[in-house]
């Protein structure tokens, strides 16, 4: 008999959708303003950015960088005194990590709804880190003068600049892993778009 779950919280439903819609407005036009300065030898394609031109990109940029932080405060607010970090995403032993990578990539891996396997832990907890990285190494090259200390804590403004687009790289790569294991046990997309999702029986596992 087809049962419901209620997982996860409103609070990480809510915050997370925000991030993720203010990340991708993030990518869209943070491509764009790389694309009037490029640090390596490349561009992105026009159809990939956001904001037509290095003003409209800035101000795109800027406008999700706000709401990026007030929901990722109010995340990770909610993570310490709820107890979600501890209880959810406290990275296990790297023997139970290699154990279900190598289970993921024979899509065996098992997956019980309200529960995060070593993968996820690790991966969830990392993106956490990258976030915040990628934040601050923004301010830093946003407000070099305002923010001298936090410039020089990553080395200096062109150093910060590529740790900047370092960041970036792994959280468009987070995504695709994201997304990846999303369409491999769909009925997670469900439980975070409603707040309850549908299991058959008390675990799943990707085949």
């Amino acid at each position: 008999m087809l049962r419901l779950r209620r997982t996860p919280s409103p609070i990480i439903r809510i915050t997370h959708w925000i991030g993720a819609l203010s990340m991708l407005v993030m990518i869209g036009s943070g491509w764009q303003i790389y694309n009037a300065s490029p640090i390596l030898p490349f561009t992105f394609p026009a159809w990939a950015t956001l904001g037509g031109w290095l003003g409209g990109g800035i101000a795109w940029h800027f406008a999700a960088m706000w709401t990026l932080i007030g929901s990722g405060a109010i995340y990770l607010i909610y993570g310490f005194v709820s107890g979600h970090f501890r209880r959810d995403l406290r990275p296990q032993e790297p023997q139970a990590v290699w154990r279900d990578v190598r289970l993921a990539l024979r899509f065996r891996l098992a997956h019980t709804p309200g529960r995060y396997n070593a993968v996820q832990r690790l991966l969830y907890t990392a993106v956490l880190i990258v976030a915040v990285l990628t934040v601050t190494s923004g301010l830093s090259i946003w407000k070099p003068v305002q923010l001298g200390w936090l410039t020089w804590l990553f080395g200096g403004y062109d150093i910060a600049r590529r740790m900047h687009f370092a960041m970036m790289t792994l959280i468009v790569a987070f995504l695709i892993v994201h997304i990846a294991l999303t369409l491999i046990v769909p009925s997670t997309l469900f439980g975070m778009v409603f707040g309850r999702r549908p299991i058959a029986s008390e675990s799943e596992t990707a085949r």
